[in-house]
């Protein structure tokens, strides 16, 4: 089956979140990243982290699902939404060409 991928953009709290996080916020992030990085090691989550924006950093993930459902339990379930909201988009992703011998 063809995997649909989604960018994912996590948005913080308030624009200098990266700058002037709390100790509980740094907290979450940490188990945000594990938490990600647990799809990565399944293959779902292929790429992800802070965007430096000077307007105000924001997250960013590029993630391999079945479907949008697996996309929202993903982003559901991620212990930044806590204290951040996800935005999301379907993409049309261009990947490597898998070679035949």
């Amino acid at each position: 089956m063809e995997k649909l991928h989604f960018a994912i953009k996590l948005v913080p709290p308030r624009v200098t979140f990266a700058q002037d996080m709390t100790d509980d916020e740094r907290a979450i992030m940490k188990m945000h990243s594990i938490y990600l990085r647990g799809f990565m090691e399944q293959g779902i989550v292929l790429v992800f982290g802070p965007v430096l924006d000077p307007a105000g950093v924001y997250g960013l993930g590029i993630i391999a699902v079945d479907d949008e459902e697996q996309a929202k339990t993903l982003m559901g379930n991620d212990p930044a939404t806590q204290i951040a909201h996800y935005e999301y988009n379907r993409m049309m992703a261009i990947l490597p060409e898998k070679k035949v011998f």
